[in-house]
């Protein structure tokens, strides 16, 4: 049941932020974005916006889902929380727009793929599009941030609404590549079917705990050799 709080809001102004979403996607969370609790956080998402200033901008919140079909997704990536300063988030987990420096994640990520890949080299942008446009679903947990205020996001409802994508990704598609990096994403595994999906867990990229697990966990190539044994296209992770 909605709040006096919620209530009191003019959902006049909530349409402005409905979800711009994937066809497919839109068909299949359709029922999420009619649940109190996605209203409740389009009002917070309305107050938020008039006080502060958010990350990604509204056209990118949905950024990892319009970016392929739902039937197209091969690989799925979790993150925690957008980065939260200017000019960094577009709606992929772990990627920064062109010419944003990269953040010490993604930096340990590229380490990982030069030792993992043949050939591969960092690249200039840290921008992950060419990933997400073969299939590779770049989903935070969260997918809004208030700037320079880390996970101030958190627990308006976001978490909610990606636990439904994931566990219906899993049920739902067979044969997918599941990536859970560090302890918040790991806690993820157990509404994922490990029968049907391969299911790679690591420490975070961060530099805090990368030496720990990520560093030598060759999670790109293990997933090519499984897309392949599903006959399924394997992803060029060079960018």
């Amino acid at each position: 049941m909605l709040t006096e709080r919620y209530k009191q809001i003019n959902y006049c102004r909530l349409s402005r932020i409905n979800p711009e979403i994937e066809n497919s996607w839109k068909e299949i969370l359709n029922e999420e974005f009619n649940k109190p609790y996605f209203h409740e956080l389009k009002a917070f998402l309305v107050e938020e916006k008039q006080k502060h200033r958010i990350f990604p901008p509204g056209q990118e919140i949905f950024n990892a889902f319009n970016s392929a079909s739902f039937h197209d997704i091969k690989v799925v990536i979790l993150g925690q929380d957008p980065y939260h300063g200017p000019g960094q988030a577009h709606g992929l987990c772990f990627s920064v727009a062109d010419d944003v420096p990269h953040p010490p994640s993604l930096k340990n990520i590229f380490k990982e793929l030069q030792t993992d890949i043949p050939g591969f080299t960092t690249p200039k942008s840290g921008n992950l599009q060419k990933w997400a446009n073969q299939g590779v679903l770049l989903l935070n947990a969260v997918l809004t941030v208030r700037a320079h205020q880390a996970e101030s996001h958190r627990k308006k409802g976001w978490e909610t609404f990606t636990d439904k994508v994931i566990e219906t990704v899993a049920n739902e598609r067979d044969g997918l590549v599941f990536m859970l990096w560090g302890n918040y994403a790991r806690a993820k595994s157990k509404i994922i079917d490990h029968k049907k999906h391969l299911v790679l867990e690591s420490a975070h990229p961060s530099p805090l705990s990368a030496s720990r697990g990520f560093f030598g966990c060759r999670h790109f190539s293990k997933a090519n050799e499984y897309l392949n044994s599903k006959n399924k296209t394997p992803i060029n992770w060079h960018l």
